[in-house]
């Protein structure tokens, strides 16, 4: 099992300090990958009409490729994750592109986890349709794959025209390795035909094993081998005993989970360097 570190972004400084210490640090303890959540923009809980969400402008994501980028060149061997990229917010070929250069700068360490989104203030103001994000994000991903390994693309589908045009230059990986987010029906049948693993999150185990066994029949009918079909769920500490964490890691694997990102995050931490003393523990404990 890999285990990652997911950068504790809106419960710690801006500084680049910060997080310089952060990548290096958690390289040095002997994970194997950074996660790293993204949104572009956070919607006001006083605005006209209310809100309700997780996140508002008051908290504090990094752009995913730039951080990345950044990341790819102070570190040697560290993987990279997004968790999850909302993808239909934005313009496939521009995805394609970023996630290539980050790739390239990084040798290969790059996963792409994607989702649709939840937040609908953030994707309609970048300039797309809420109710459309399912269908067009099962199509970028097939534009994703197709760029990612052919030197010339021609694709015309409902949500993208594409007239013998490619990148240049591709990524290491091709393609690179695309992950979901999500648990709904629809996008456990998504995930069994065009992705390479599940995020699950932090879905509680049993509700998360009976989607396994859905994404493991779905796999089947489109002819691929659940053995090789990855999973990462959250390992969110502040809410598991400290005795009990190893037991708990040992569940997932039971169920098949190849990868564990570790949230420090929802403990009352501010500062990088507590977030980094309970990742620390924790690396120790399981290695």
């Amino acid at each position: 099992m890999k285990f990652g570190a997911i950068l504790p972004q809106y419960e710690m400084s801006s500084s680049i300090d910060d997080v310089r210490k952060f990548m290096l640090s958690v390289e040095e303890m002997g994970y194997d990958f950074v996660l790293a959540y993204d949104h572009v923009l956070g919607a006001n809980p006083e605005r006209e009409g209310g809100w309700q969400g997780p996140y508002t402008h008051e908290h504090q994501f990094h752009e995913v490729f730039t951080l990345f980028s950044y990341a790819a060149a102070i570190t040697t061997k560290l993987e990279f994750a997004t968790g999850i990229l909302i993808l239909p917010q934005r313009q496939t070929a521009l995805v394609a592109k970023q996630a290539t250069q980050v790739d390239l700068f990084s040798k290969g360490r790059l996963r792409l986890g994607i989702g649709v989104g939840w937040n609908q203030v953030e994707l309609e103001g970048l300039g797309e349709d809420f109710s459309t994000r399912g269908k067009r994000s099962s199509e970028q991903v097939e534009v994703l794959k197709l760029l990612w390994q052919n030197e010339l693309v021609t694709y015309d589908g409902e949500f993208h025209k594409i007239d013998d045009a490619g990148l240049n230059p591709l990524p290491i990986q091709r393609p690179i390795p695309v992950w979901f987010g999500g648990g709904a029906d629809a996008v456990l049948k998504r995930m069994a035909r065009l992705g390479d693993g599940w995020m699950p999150g932090g879905m509680a185990i049993d509700i998360a094993s009976a989607r396994l066994e859905k994404i493991h029949g779905y796999l089947r009918e489109e002819g691929r081998d659940p053995s090789e079909f990855g999973v990462d769920p959250f390992i969110p500490l502040s809410r598991i005993n400290e005795n009990e964490q190893l037991a708990y890691v040992e569940q997932w694997q039971e169920l098949g989970a190849t990868h564990a990102s570790v949230v420090t995050m929802g403990a009352g931490y501010t500062a990088v360097d507590e977030h980094l003393n309970e990742l620390e523990k924790f690396i120790i404990k399981m290695k």
